[in-house]
C-alpha cells in the first residue's frame, strides 16, 4: 500500500488541478454574464462558501492588465440581480426604455434653436460700437471746451465780448424756439400718420411740396446774398419734389393701404411709443448744449471749420438716436409676427442700447447715403437718350447700387432686431429673403422712407419760416445761418419720431418674406404680386442695368 501511496496522490493531484481549471473557467463565465458583486469577494473566506466564491481570491491578484481583471472591473460598476432571480426574465425589461427617447429630439432641437437665436447675447459691429463711442468722448470734450471757451469770452471785455452777447441775444433764442417746435410738429406727424394714414400719405407729399417753396421764396425776399443761396435751394427742392409727388402716384394706394395693415399692432402695445419720448428728450437737451458750443466756437480758431465738424457729429448722433428707436419697434413688432409674442418695450429698448448698437452705429452711417445713391440711380433711369457718356455713367452707378442695397439696405434693422445679425449679414439675409418671395420690385418701389422723409423736410422748412422772420426782424445778418441750423434741428427731430411708422412697415415687408403664410398677413402682398406679374400693375423700380448693357 505504501508502493500506491505516490500513484493515488499523484491521480488525486492531477483531479484538483482539472478541477482547479474548471472552476476557473466557470468563474470566467459567470464574471461575463455580470453575474459577480462586490460582496462574493467578502464572502471568500467562509468555509461553506461555494466553489465560485472561493476561486474569487485567485482573481483579485491577478495583474490589473490581466483580462480576466478587467472583465472583472466592469462587473463591479454593472448593477447585479439578486442570486435567486438570475433567469433572463428581467434583462430584457429595460430594453424597450430607449425606444422612446428618438422621438424627442426630432422636435425639441428646432425650437430651442429659434430661441437661443431670437435672443442673441452677441454685441453686433464692435468696431462701429467702439468708433461711435470714441466720437462721442471727443464730441462731449469738444462741447466741454467750447462752452468754456464761451463762457470766458463772455467775461473778458472787449470786441469778443460784444460779439458773444449779440449772439446770444440774436441768435439762441430762435434755435431753442427751433427745437421746441420742431419736437411739437413731430409728434403731430406721427400721431396723424397713425391715426389717418390715407389722407397723411397726400397730404405730406404735397404740404412739403409748399412749405419748402415758402421758405424759399421768404429767404430769397431778403435779398441778401447768404439768404438768396439758401432760398434757391430750397425752391430748387420743392420744385423736385413736386415731380416727385406725381410720379409717384399710382403707388400711393399700395402704399396708404400696406400702412394701414402695418400699424395694426401698435395698439396692442401701448408703451411702444416711450422709447420715441426717450430719443426726443435726450436729443432736445444735446442740442441745446450743441448749440451753446457753436456760441463758443465763434471764440476759437477757424470757427467755420469747427462749426462744420459739430453739425456732422449732431447728424450721426441723432441718426443713432432714429435707429436706436427703430431697433426697439422693429424687435417688438417682429417677435409679434413671428412668434406671437407681446414682448416688453423696456426690455427690447435696453437690448437696443447695448447688443444692436453697435448695427445702429454702422447703419446710421450708410444707409442714408444708400437712400441718397437710390435717388441718385432714379434720377439717372431718366436720362434716355443716344448720349454713350451719359449710358455709360449710368452702367456704372447702377452697377454699384446692386452692390450697395445687396450688402446694406434700411430693411436689414429687421433682423438686426430679432436675431442679432451684423448688419452687412442681415442686409444680405433680408434681401436674399425678397429675392426668394420675388419681392424686389415692390420693396424698391416703396415710398415710406420717403414719405418719412418728406416729413422731416416739411417741419424743417416751417421751423425755418418762423425763425428767418423773427430773426430778419432783430438781426437780418444772422438770418442764413439762423434757418440753416433751425432746418436741421426741424428735420432731425421729425426724422426720430418717424421711426416708429417706418419700423412697423419695414416690419411688414420683411416678416411676410420669412413667412408667408402666417396668418397675421392679409393678400396685400400676393395681390399686388399677382397683378405684377400679370402686366396689369407698373411699379417705377429701383433701377439695375439698362437692357441695351445686357445683351
Amino acid at each position: 500500500m505504501g508502493a500506491a501511496d505516490p500513484g493515488v496522490e499523484r491521480e488525486n493531484e492531477s483531479e484538483n488541478r482539472e478541477e482547479d481549471v474548471t472552476m476557473d473557467a466557470a468563474q470566467v463565465n459567470d464574471i461575463e454574464k455580470g453575474k459577480v458583486g462586490v460582496n462574493e469577494g467578502e464572502q471568500g473566506s467562509q468555509p461553506n462558501s461555494q466553489n465560485d466564491d472561493f476561486h474569487f481570491s485567485r482573481l483579485q491578484r491577478l495583474n490589473p492588465t490581466n483580462p480576466l481583471r478587467l472583465v472583472m472591473n466592469g462587473a463591479f460598476r454593472a448593477p447585479r440581480a439578486p442570486r435567486a432571480s438570475r433567469a433572463p426574465a428581467p434583462v430584457p425589461a429595460p430594453a424597450p426604455a430607449p425606444a422612446p427617447p428618438p422621438p424627442p429630439p426630432l422636435s425639441i432641437p428646432t425650437p430651442q434653436q429659434s430661441l437661443t437665436t431670437l435672443n442673441s447675447r452677441a454685441y453686433t459691429n464692435r468696431i462701429s460700437l467702439f468708433l461711435f463711442l470714441l466720437h462721442m468722448i471727443v464730441a462731449i470734450g469738444l462741447v466741454g471746451f467750447l462752452i468754456f471757451k464761451g463762457i470766458q469770452g463772455l467775461l473778458n471785455s472787449g470786441a469778443t465780448q460784444r460779439k458773444e452777447k449779440r449772439v446770444l441775444q440774436y441768435f439762441l433764442p430762435q434755435i431753442e424756439a427751433a427745437s421746441f417746435l420742431s419736437i411739437t410738429v413731430a409728434f403731430l406727424w406721427q400721431k396723424a400718420l397713425r391715426d389717418w394714414p390715407r389722407f397723411m400719405v397726400h397730404f405730406i407729399l404735397w404740404s412739403c411740396f409748399l412749405m419748402s417753396l415758402a421758405a424759399g421764396i421768404l429767404l430769397f425776399c431778403f435779398q441778401k446774398p447768404t439768404t438768396d443761396v439758401v432760398g434757391v435751394a430750397f425752391i430748387a427742392f420743392s420744385i423736385g419734389n413736386g415731380l416727385y409727388a406725381c410720379w409717384v402716384t399710382n403707388r400711393i394706394k399700395f402704399c396708404t393701404k400696406l400702412m394701414v395693415k402695418s400699424l395694426e399692432p401698435v395698439s396692442k402695445f401701448p408703451d411702444l411709443n416711450q422709447p420715441t419720448y426717450w430719443m426726443l428728450g435726450v436729443g432736445f437737451i444735446w442740442m441745446s448744449i450743441w448749440i451753446l458750443a457753436v456760441v463758443g466756437a465763434l471764440n476759437f480758431y477757424f470757427p467755420p471749420l469747427i462749426i462744420i465738424a459739430l453739425l456732422l457729429s449732431l447728424l450721426w448722433t441723432t441718426e443713432v438716436m432714429r435707429n436706436v428707436v427703430n431697433l426697439t419697434v422693429s424687435r417688438v413688432i417682429a417677435l409679434y409676427y413671428l412668434r406671437g409674442v407681446q414682448s416688453t418695450t423696456q426690455f427690447c429698448f435696453q437690448r437696443a442700447l447695448s447688443r444692436n448698437l453697435g448695427s445702429a452705429c454702422l447703419g446710421s452711417l450708410f444707409v442714408p447715403a444708400i437712400e441718397a445713391l437710390r435717388i441718385i440711380a432714379r434720377g439717372l433711369n431718366l436720362l434716355e437718350g443716344e448720349d454713350e457718356f451719359m449710358f455709360s455713367c449710368a452702367h456704372c452707378c447702377l452697377r454699384v447700387m446692386q452692390s450697395v442695397f445687396r450688402h446694406g439696405n434700411g430693411w436689414a434693422f429687421v433682423q438686426i432686431a430679432a436675431y442679432g445679425k451684423g448688419f452687412v449679414k442681415a442686409s444680405q439675409d433680408t434681401w436674399a429673403l425678397f429675392e426668394r418671395q420675388e419681392m424686389e420690385a415692390i420693396v424698391d418701389s416703396d415710398i415710406t422712407s420717403s414719405i418719412c422723409f418728406l416729413a422731416g423736410v416739411c417741419s424743417g422748412s416751417i421751423c425755418v419760416i418762423l425763425v428767418a422772420a423773427w430773426t430778419a426782424s432783430l438781426h437780418k445778418g444772422f438770418t442764413a445761418t439762423v434757418s440753416v441750423l433751425a432746418f436741421f434741428i426741424g428735420y432731425l427731430m421729425t426724422r426720430i419720431a418717424m421711426a416708429l411708422p417706418h419700423a412697423c412697415v419695414s416690419c411688414y415687408y420683411v416678416c411676410y418674406a420669412e413667412h408667408p403664410e402666417n396668418r397675421l398677413f392679409d393678400k396685400t402682398i400676393p395681390d399686388r404680386l399677382n397683378l405684377i406679374k400679370l402686366g396689369r400693375d407698373m411699379v417705377a423700380t429701383t433701377p439695375r442695368v439698362p437692357h441695351r448693357f445686357n445683351q
